[in-house]
């Protein structure tokens, strides 16, 4: 049985468009590392890349490069990059909110190439949808005030915009969420955190889930 169902969505933009429902579910408790790989697999099985090395913020910087560069049709020069991370991409005045904008609605930024020509640098197609990269990493790791690890991540173009912690059952979900805020607190929105684009957290054990605001 095929269902259509969005993970995130904004007005013009979804992420994730339809998933197949098991139709028999697994009585057995399963560890939290059988819940990620089942989960990502179902997610591969739908055409997200899973890149199993992404793990820290320098790669998923010079991951966004590559894509950005793929969707936009252009190529940076590493002074040029440098300058769009700091001037747009990762302005280091920026907050969640100011990012949680530029998905919305600032995802269009004029740069200006260091030979004087101006292009328009999308951050997402959403005019068609099926041009922007969907990928999907476990196990990333951030250290802000405390080193954490973040369960599952899926990844628009580079930038992660849904992250999905998994507990298996038996586990209150209510320490998933304590999870969530403390990672809230001590990482995910340090300086230089691409995690600032979060727009939705999803809490799930196999079998149900919670979607969880960003900003809640």
């Amino acid at each position: 049985m095929t269902d259509y169902k969005a993970i995130a969505e904004s007005n013009n933009f979804i992420i994730l468009d339809k998933y197949t429902k098991c139709s028999q579910v697994n009585e057995s408790y399963q560890s939290e590392s059988d819940l990620e790989r089942e989960f990502i697999t179902d997610l591969v099985n739908q055409g997200y890349e899973y890149l199993p090395s992404l793990n820290n913020p320098e790669k998923m910087l010079a991951n966004v490069r590559v894509q950005l560069q793929s969707l936009n049709k252009v190529q940076f020069l590493e002074e040029e990059w440098q300058r769009f991370v700091e001037q747009y991409l990762d302005k280091p005045s920026d907050n969640s909110i100011d990012k949680t904008r530029k998905i919305h609605d600032d995802f269009i930024y004029d740069f200006v190439f260091d030979d004087g020509h101006i292009q328009n640098i999308y951050l997402l197609d959403k005019k068609n949808i099926a041009r922007n990269k969907v990928q999907v990493i476990k196990q990333f790791e951030q250290t802000g005030t405390q080193a954490n690890r973040y369960d599952v991540t899926v990844l628009v173009n580079g930038l992660p915009l849904v992250q999905i912690e998994l507990k298996k059952r038996g586990v209150a979900i209510r320490e998933a969420f304590n999870q969530v805020h403390r990672y809230s607190k001590e990482s995910l929105n340090t300086d230089n955190s691409l995690f600032k684009y979060l727009q939705l957290f999803v809490i799930s054990n196999g079998t149900f889930g919670h979607i969880h605001d960003a900003y809640s």
